[in-house]
């Protein structure tokens, strides 16, 4: 059974305009997902610490879709989380 399951939607959006997404994800304790890593590491980015990762893997569990996401934060303007919450 899965734990503390999650829903997101992420958008990212970059200089210039454009926008990547949105992509659905999963998080739980029982599902790999980067979901909640990119949020944290976007965050550590903008408060002053060198980006150390670039790759990204989105699981989306409702329709069975794995989204590979390489992002330079140098880039990004704003990353959105839009998070589904269970009852």
């Amino acid at each position: 059974m899965t734990q503390a399951l999650t829903n997101h939607e992420i958008t990212i959006c970059l200089e210039g305009g454009a926008i990547l997404g949105p992509f659905r994800a999963t998080w739980s304790t029982d599902i790999v997902s980067d979901v909640r890593e990119l949020s944290k590491d976007y965050d550590a980015f903008l408060q002053g610490s060198p980006q150390t990762r670039f790759k990204y893997h989105l699981h989306d569990q409702k329709q069975r879709l794995s989204h590979t996401v390489i992002v330079n934060f140098v880039r990004v303007t704003a990353i959105y989380d839009r998070v589904e919450l269970q009852d």
